[in-house]
């Protein structure tokens, strides 16, 4: 199976080796080149697609082997749905994915596909091509090979498009993106005995090669600023914290920056409440959030974006030792907030704390996001279809929710109020880490709202999307890489170049 993928841009042309691949909309019969290359092949459209049932609907996929007058070894028809369904751009890069699937199980090598409809705008064409390299990806740099994927191992896939310039163009600023979440994805699904958090702040400052700025804060930085909550998580491993601190300047020097803020746990054994053994593996993944800020500096660096933002990573390992915080033990946070601990398993908002003082009492920001895989909770309440988007700002919010259903990263808002602010309150200091089960999600963003002053603020909760969910058209992997695309989206829409 190919596991290496190159994309190219031409113009249309019917004359095309390897597999050609048109588009079919659900009842009708084939239009422009589509039509033009069944023509070529002088089969009845008609009859074939009576006999093989194929009606063009989303999914379905005629396939005719060294056909007739074309140079191709094989004609793939796939179906579009009917005509104006799968119009947004997440609907375009499913098509994508979709078609990454197909051409992966056939094992083919080589693919043109004609795109010459009048929907097929060069963002369109983009978020196909988003789509295609999302779903080709693999994370196997730990297998050895097997003998039945010997060869070249090379999926290339040429897209014949109206516009070949403005593909470009639209294609390179959308890569953009796609490398980010493949890098998240890469290090959620990096062995923690290869990623600790030393190794994963190597991986941020990588980012300087870009124009990023890199900051690091090491445990004697942070204790003299009191960061004492996210220390605390810390004090358990061997391995030791860091704070990273990662500027993209492409706005105006003087502009406020966007903020955004992620929970980097490079391993949670939950601690001295320790968690069950069955599936502790999957805790190398509790560095989602952090992931994803890296993937989305690396897409706003990488396309030179117009706006100053701001990334903040807090790295450490939740580990059980005779150093390690105690259930019962009391934290002081930067923000001078004292915290009783009552679940060291709650570590992730401990960390979110410290980082979301510091970065809100430093570079004042126009808004703040976190991200973090926070809670069990956030899974059983929405699955693994949305994430969990919690806000103390109503148009962020709004406009969260839009930039996810745009990028296919979706988002449901969650309420937040005074009655599950009184969930956290301590007998002995001023809040706990955990309100027990009863509405754990919620209870965990009115904790993170205490460490965010007045700044606009959405805390997004990716516990359920971001790793050990099920495939989707643009993910066959354990990891998603959830958060860079929907964050991205927001950033383009609202706040560059303003």
């Amino acid at each position: 199976m190919p596991h290496e993928f190159h994309l190219k841009i031409a113009s249309l042309t019917l004359k095309a080796t390897g597999t050609l691949v048109v588009y079919v909309a659900e009842d009708a019969p084939p239009a422009g080149g589509a039509a033009s290359a069944w023509q070529a092949t002088r089969l009845d459209w008609a009859r074939v697609s009576a006999a093989a049932k194929f009606r063009g609907r989303q999914g379905q996929a005629l396939e005719i082997l060294d056909p007739a007058g074309l140079e191709a070894e094989r004609l793939l028809v796939l179906g579009t749905g009917k005509a104006g369904q799968g119009a947004s751009l997440a609907g375009w890069a499913d098509r994508g994915g979709s078609l990454a699937a197909k051409l992966l199980t056939l094992k083919v090598e080589r693919a043109a596909v004609l795109l010459d409809d009048e929907a097929a705008t060069p963002e369109r064409v983009a978020a196909l091509a988003a789509g295609l390299r999302l779903r080709h990806y693999r994370f196997d740099r730990y297998k050895t090979p097997k003998k039945e994927d010997a060869g070249d191992g090379v999926l290339t896939v040429t897209l014949h498009v109206a516009s070949k310039q403005a593909a470009d163009r639209a294609i390179a600023d959308r890569m953009a993106t796609v490398d980010g979440t493949l890098l998240a994805r890469d290090l959620v699904h990096r062995p923690p005995n290869e990623l600790g958090t030393l190794e994963f702040a190597a991986e941020a400052a990588r980012l300087a090669d870009l124009g990023v700025g890199i900051e690091m804060l090491d445990q004697p930085a942070m204790a003299a600023l009191g960061m004492q909550a996210l220390l605390g998580v810390a004090r358990g491993s061997a391995r030791p914290p860091r704070l990273v601190i990662m500027r993209w300047q492409g706005g105006k020097s003087d502009d406020a920056p966007l903020a955004f803020v992620g929970k980097g746990v490079v391993f949670d054994s939950g601690g001295i409440s320790i968690k069950p053994g069955a599936g502790m593996e999957d805790m190398k993944g509790d560095m989602g959030g952090a992931a994803a800020v890296t993937g989305l500096m690396l897409a706003l660096a990488t396309r030179k974006a117009s706006v100053n933002v701001v990334g903040v990573i807090g790295l450490v390992e939740n580990m059980p030792s005779g150093t390690a915080m105690r259930p019962g033990d009391i934290l002081t946070a930067m923000s001078g907030t004292t915290i009783e601990i009552v679940n060291t398993d709650a570590e992730g908002r401990l960390v979110l704390a410290d980082a979301l003082w510091y970065t809100q009492d430093r570079f004042r920001p126009r808004l703040m996001i976190d991200l973090a895989t926070l809670t069990g909770a956030i899974g059983v309440a929405l699955g693994s279809d949305h994430a969990g988007l919690f806000s103390n700002d109503d148009e962020l919010a709004a406009r969260l929710i839009a930039a996810g259903l745009d990028s296919g990263e979706k988002l449901w808002r969650l309420p937040m109020g005074p009655a599950y602010d009184k969930l956290i309150e301590s007998r002995f200091a001023d809040i706990k880490n955990s309100g027990g089960r009863p509405a754990g999600s919620i209870t965990a963003a009115q904790f993170l709202l205490r460490f965010v002053n007045d700044v606009p603020w959405a805390h997004l909760d990716i516990a359920g999307v971001a790793l050990n969910s099920p495939h989707s058209e643009t993910n066959a992997s354990w990891s998603s890489g959830f958060g860079v695309a929907v964050l991205d989206r927001l950033v383009r829409d609202h706040y560059e170049g303003k």
